[in-house]
């Protein structure tokens, strides 16, 4: 098995830079995966893929190339299903990490929200992503990452 390597859907990522600290900390493949404006890194072990427009299309990238053992970094939850369906672990921007267990009840919510926007019964607003947020995501990845590489020796 080899190291683990982090997925990121990139736009609007509010972690960037943590997730770049966590993976240049354990030596780790990094991947911004995003339909435009990416900012060129000079560290070998970060790549930036620019996919072409559409609604899904960073979301398929990252499928089709995350694999078991890997992290992915995203708040979106069908991308989160997807990536839990080939075995990686995935994490949402405020440390929250989206599992087995727990991809229905976020799927149903979603749906849920969404029909109640469409209704007009909510104004469909997101809650502030805080500081406090950006902590726990950094310590949830972190740790992620060292049980990953605990678990996963190089061969």
């Amino acid at each position: 098995m080899n190291m683990p390597e982090i997925y990121v859907d990139a736009d609007a990522c509010p972690v960037k830079a943590e997730v770049t600290r966590v993976a240049e900390r354990h030596g780790l493949v990094l991947t911004f995966v995003a339909n435009f404006g990416l900012r060129p890194s000079r560290d070998p072990m970060v790549r930036n893929v620019m996919v072409p427009q559409g609604a899904d299309a960073a979301d398929d990238w990252i499928v089709d190339h995350a694999g078991a053992g890997d992290i992915v970094v995203t708040s979106d939850i069908p991308l989160a299903s997807r990536a839990l369906e080939k075995g990686a672990h995935v994490l949402g921007p405020t440390g929250k990490p989206f599992t087995t267990a727990s991809i229905g009840m976020a799927l149903a919510m979603r749906e849920l929200n969404q029909h109640l926007r469409e209704t007009g019964e909510s104004k469909g607003y997101n809650r502030e992503f805080t500081g406090r947020d950006k902590s726990n995501f950094l310590q949830a990845l972190d740790e992620l990452a060292v049980r990953l590489k605990r678990d996963s020796p190089i061969k």
